[in-house]
């Protein structure tokens, strides 16, 4: 699903139009599209009545021609038509086909509104589109608000379909009137537009849908715009085969450099949701104290001992993990490391390839090895995470020292060590700060939050469309990177790998908030285990 302004949406229209779809092809594709869905919807219930609010845009005449489908294909169909011409040819074949119309200039008092709300199991919001411009009109808003009324009074109100927008959002800004109908779903035209993912307007969307209206293929205002929403069929369509006779091999090895003393959990997190993503093998290589803990709660991990000061990474751990570098299909870094001095030291010996000392022996079980501050090391796919970026910022010219493409997982906090911007800075315009920073390093950017945004340093974007409290605690960032470096271990490319980890996490925090029953409640875990469910909706 593209995402685009109101002005790029309408100029698409007058391209499209030039080019022989005309605006008014447009508006029955969509209405036709927008009636399958509320076919869809209502396949499982035996729902029969529909009611449209209907305003003067063209939101208002797909609605319309929707409602006209749902007609002839049995629905009773009403329309509660606001400030559009009595005569106009839409109303006319919505009334030929056999639908009802009530004129809102004749029901001042506003009870004629009150009787079509009364069997209604679907409302069609068609009231306002994407023009729309805050405070509302007295008129508009005062059926809109007459509506929350009689809603808020019925025993089973019904389900809310928003077309292209819920009437009194801003679909620019984000804005919303006071008198917005929450809807259970928004059907979108062509393309997501961008105030549907900003607050407060996204607490009124809900489910998100797509209708085709039919744009050529080679509509350049269109194919052109670069920034994605991610979506099930996007994200199903980027994660790999896996045929009958694969083997572990086939699907990677993950190497996770991870953990501390204080942060152990981070490591398991990471490693188990590698596991998760489908990755065949995870080698997870930690400080040797923590191995005591973490190998009954992981046992299908192989392990790398490191060197370590109070359970910190030394500076000196380097050469316990060339083998396994070696081996390795992608490489996390990050997860719970600490930020001791010794464990910058390890890791800028990591990225440029020289070790403290020209020798150094390390105790691996019952394996010794050593390694020469000489031999060349050669990064696996890297993706770069939590104090991973807080000890990059202190080195110098680090994004020219992580393999090419890497992947950058920063939470606003960390993005702005990495950046030395302030937060607010960072939060009042992440998409271009993504963007930019995304194109100057030469690496992907995944700026988490509320719609995290992905950014490859090519300017293609794709934006979450999630914003929820249940990723909101600490360890939900170590299971999106142990998702990302597994993705990346099975051979999708750096920023395919980032959209479907960070698609698959938002994805398993909603599942597990509504398991629950909260989202208050949900811990990392919990995220970690509803991986699965998203998963299965995947294949």
């Amino acid at each position: 699903m593209k995402l685009v302004t109101v002005a790029q949406m309408r100029e698409i229209e007058k391209e499209a139009d030039a080019n022989g779809l005309t605006y008014a092809e447009m508006m029955e594709n969509a209405g036709r599209g927008l009636a399958e869905i509320v076919n869809e919807v209502a396949f499982d219930d035996d729902w029969e009545e529909v009611l449209g609010l209907v305003g003067p845009g063209n939101n208002g005449g797909d609605t319309l021609v929707a409602l006209t489908h749902l007609v002839e294909a049995g629905w009773h169909a009403r329309a509660y038509v606001v400030k559009r011409k009595k005569k106009d040819e839409l109303v006319a074949r919505f009334i030929e086909a056999g639908g009802e119309v009530t004129f809102a200039d004749s029901d001042k008092d506003l009870s004629a509104l009150d009787m079509c709300f009364e069997s209604a199991d679907i409302l069609l919001d068609g009231l306002l589109g994407t023009g729309i411009k805050l405070p509302l009109k007295a008129e508009i808003a005062s059926v809109l608000e007459q509506s929350l009324f009689i809603m808020a009074e019925l025993e089973e109100p019904p389900y809310i379909i928003a077309v292209d927008c819920p009437s009194g959002v801003d679909c620019d800004s984000g804005e919303a009137a006071l008198e917005c109908l929450p809807a259970d779903l928004t059907v979108t035209m062509a393309a997501v537009k961008r105030g549907l993912l900003k607050l407060p307007a996204f607490e009124f969307v809900g489910d998100l849908a797509l209708v085709d209206i039919g744009l050529p293929d080679d509509l350049a205002s269109f194919y052109d715009l670069k920034t994605e929403v991610a979506d099930l069929d996007l994200v199903a369509g980027l994660l790999p085969e896996r045929d009958l006779d694969s083997h572990k091999g086939t699907f990677g090895t993950a190497l996770i450099v991870a953990g501390s003393i204080n942060y152990t959990g981070a490591a398991y997190l990471a490693g188990a949701a590698a596991y998760r993503s489908g990755a065949g093998l995870v080698t997870m290589a930690v400080p040797s104290p923590l191995h005591g803990v973490l190998a009954g709660q992981l046992p299908e991990a192989t392990w790398v001992l490191l060197p370590h000061e109070m359970g910190n990474i030394a500076g000196n751990a380097l050469s316990a993990l060339t083998k396994s570098l070696e081996s390795a299909s992608a490489l996390l870094v990050g997860p719970g490391l600490g930020l001791e001095a010794k464990t910058r030291e390890f890791l800028e010996g990591l990225l440029t390839g020289k070790s403290n000392a020209k020798k150094q022996t390390s105790q691996i079980g019952f394996v010794r090895q050593e390694a020469n501050e000489d031999a060349p090391i050669t990064l696996p796919p890297m993706v770069v995470d939590a104090d991973g970026l807080k000890l990059l910022a202190k080195i110098s010219d680090w994004h020219k020292l992580l393999s090419p493409l890497s992947v950058l997982t920063p939470h606003p906090g960390e993005m702005a060590a990495l950046t030395g911007l302030s937060k607010d800075e960072i939060q009042n315009d992440r998409e271009t700060i993504a963007a930019k920073f995304a194109r100057e390093w030469g690496h992907v950017v995944v700026l988490k939050g509320a719609f995290t945004v992905i950014a490859s340093p090519h300017g293609q974007m794709t934006v979450i469309p999630v914003a929820s409290p249940a990723l909101a605690r600490a360890g939900t960032g170590d299971v999106l990177a142990g998702l990302i470096v597994g993705l990346r271990a099975q051979g999708l490319d750096a920023y395919d790998a980032a959209v479907a980890g960070a698609y698959i996490h938002a994805e398993a925090g909603l599942i597990a908030a509504e398991d629950l029953g909260t989202t208050a409640c949900v811990l990392a875990s919990d995220v970690l285990n509803s991986i699965v469910d998203v998963m299965s909706e995947l294949e």
